[in-house]
C-alpha cells in the first residue's frame, strides 16, 4: 500500500512572520481544517480554520504561535498511524515532515479513507461481526484463534470503541461456519453486538419462545 503516492505538494505553508492576510484567503477558498506554519522552513504547528474569526488580516501569525496545534506525521509513517492522527486531531489535513523537519506536503483525509476502503477488509467477501469483552481480557490472537478454530478465515479486525473497561472489536471473517464462530465467541464470554448473518442462537431462542407461548396457551 503506497501511501506516499497520496502526498499533496501544492498546498501552502505560511511563515510565522507573515500576517494572516494570505492565510485567510487560503481558508476562504478551501475546505481545509488546518494549515501548516513554519519558521525558516522548519515546522512549528498547524493553525486551525476554526480560529480564523478571531484574527485580523494584518495581525502577525507570530502573535499566535503558542496556540498552534502540533500534530504531524513523518514520511515513513504507515497509513494506520496516519488515520489515528486524523482522528485524534479532528483534522482533514495532516502535514508530513521530512528529515529537516520541513513540511514536504500534506495528507488529505478523503484520500487516506479511500485507501482504507480499498483494503481486503472491505473488498473481500465475508461477514462482519462486532464483539465486546473486558479490556483486560482482550486479545487479538485469541480472537483470530477462535475464528480459525472453526475453519473460518480471519480477514481483518480493528478496535472500534473502548469505554468503561470494555473494548469493542469489529472483525471480518469468511462466510463458512459463521454460526459456529459466533457460538464459540459466546463460550469464551464475548458479547455479540452485531453479526450480519443469521445467528442460529437467536433462531433457537425464537423457536423456544414460540414453543413456550404455545404451551402456555394450551
Amino acid at each position: 500500500m503506497q501511501i506516499r503516492n497520496h502526498i499533496i505538494e501544492n498546498l501552502p505553508v505560511f511563515e510565522v512572520g507573515e500576517t494572516f492576510a494570505n492565510m485567510l484567503s487560503f481558508f476562504k477558498d478551501s475546505t481545509a481544517s488546518h494549515v501548516g506554519i513554519v519558521e525558516g522552513g522548519r515546522y512549528l504547528g498547524m493553525f486551525p480554520e476554526s480560529d480564523v474569526a478571531l484574527v485580523d488580516a494584518q495581525a502577525k501569525i507570530a502573535d499566535y504561535r503558542y496556540d498552534l496545534e502540533t500534530f504531524f506525521v513523518k514520511e515513513e509513517t504507515n497509513w494506520l498511524d496516519v488515520m489515528e492522527v486524523f482522528a485524534r486531531n479532528d483534522a482533514n489535513l495532516v502535514p508530513i515532515l521530512g528529515k529537516e523537519e520541513n513540511v514536504v506536503g500534506y495528507y488529505d483525509l478523503t484520500d487516506i479513507v479511500s485507501i482504507f476502503i480499498e483494503t481486503p477488509f472491505f473488498t473481500d467477501p465475508g461477514n462482519i461481526l462486532v464483539v465486546a469483552t473486558g479490556i483486560k481480557d482482550y486479545s487479538f490472537s485469541e480472537i483470530a484463534q477462535i475464528v480459525e478454530s472453526n475453519n473460518a478465515k480471519f480477514l481483518g479486525g480493528f478496535i472500534t470503541d473502548t469505554q468503561n473497561d470494555v473494548v469493542q472489536v469489529t472483525i471480518k471473517i469468511s462466510t463458512a461456519n459463521f454460526n459456529e464462530v459466533v457460538q464459540t465467541f459466546r463460550r469464551y464470554n464475548y458479547h455479540i453486538l452485531f453479526g450480519n448473518s443469521d445467528d442460529q442462537f437467536l433462531e433457537d431462542l425464537k423457536k423456544r419462545s414460540a414453543y413456550l407461548d404455545k404451551y402456555l396457551n394450551v
